[in-house]
């Protein structure tokens, strides 16, 4: 019998599983490393996930390009990473752009960059939640 995780619990295991590799590495690491590492930590606490998961953007209908976030959890949680010093305005809105274009109800913005590890939590306006 499988158990679906709500999803705090989701977005509770993905801040363990980020903190378990910021408490490991640091940082000073380039962003693929703390995605590739994650991808283990995920696999290790029986999380369902994609990685770098391309989605079409359409303006008006019509196929304009493509974006990658880094992480689509348990089919319902976005996941961007950063490595950078501090979080600004633009990595919150790349990360809302996304929660909005892959039709997911939350997203996590984690930077590992930083001394202490940041989490922001995005809400999707389309979902309660």
């Amino acid at each position: 019998m499988e158990i679906e995780l709500d999803l705090n619990d989701i977005t509770y295991k993905i801040n363990g599983c980020a903190m378990k590799v910021h408490n490991y590495l640091g940082n000073g690491f380039q962003e693929v490393i703390y995605q590739r590492c994650l991808a283990i930590e995920f696999k290790n606490a029986g999380l369902q996930f994609g990685r770098e998961i391309e989605q079409i953007l359409y303006y008006y209908g019509e196929n304009v390009g493509t974006r990658r976030v880094d992480f689509i959890i348990e089919g319902s949680v976005m996941l961007e990473i950063k490595a950078v010093i501090n979080l600004e305005d633009v990595h919150l809105a790349q990360a809302k752009n996304y929660v909005n274009v892959y039709d997911l109800p939350i997203g996590l913005l984690i930077n590992f960059g930083a001394n202490s590890l940041q989490f922001k939590k995005i809400f999707n306006k389309k979902y309660n939640v």
